[in-house]
């Protein structure tokens, strides 16, 4: 391959990197065909960019980017995948998915979410458990209503007693 092309495609890996918040690094080398596409299919259904880098080239791209990747590093060895996402725990339900069906591949390989960096298979769960920024967000306004919602049924209350009372007294006279 030629210097130029190898300068677009660690070009276009560090461009797309970029445009999403976070990836993992995933090993799918071994996977049949079968499988293959319905990895595929789940990534395009769940809004996951799936793509097969070259390692040295992968490697090329994180170092052209601002951050500090070299804990990564080390997992850049055999075939890799690159999944990116702007869900940060999406990647690690749909893997999590394929090992619950029995499957051994694919393996995580390490990940970079919120700005943290996740090496090992071991780290899958943790990955999973990250609560997205909607998420986030619905349990805040979830905490946020709560209170409200108090004084709401205390005001209700209120008025039904209210109207209880204005009933007994129209009652008495």
């Amino acid at each position: 391959m030629k210097k130029e092309d190898k300068a677009i495609i660690i070009n276009h890996i560090a461009e797309t990197i970029k445009s999403y918040g976070g990836f993992y690094l995933v090993e799918t080398a071994g996977l049949n065909a079968e499988k293959t596409s319905e990895l595929r299919r789940a990534c395009f259904n769940a809004d996951i960019k799936l793509m097969v880098v070259k390692n040295t080239l992968l490697h090329k791209a994180l170092e052209s980017l601002d951050g500090d990747f070299s804990e990564l590093y080390p997992a850049l060895k055999e075939s890799t995948s690159l999944m990116c996402t702007n869900v940060g725990n999406a990647p690690a339900k749909l893997l999590k998915d394929f090992v619950k069906k029995g499957d051994t591949l694919p393996i995580l390989k390490g990940a970079y979410v919120e700005e943290t960096v996740y090496l090992g298979a071991d780290q899958l769960d943790a990955l999973a458990s990250i609560k997205s920024k909607n998420e986030l967000i619905a349990d805040v306004m979830a905490l946020l209503q709560s209170p409200m919602q108090n004084v709401m049924s205390a005001l209700n209350a209120g008025s039904k007693l209210h109207s209880i009372l204005e009933g007994v007294a129209e009652s008495k006279n």
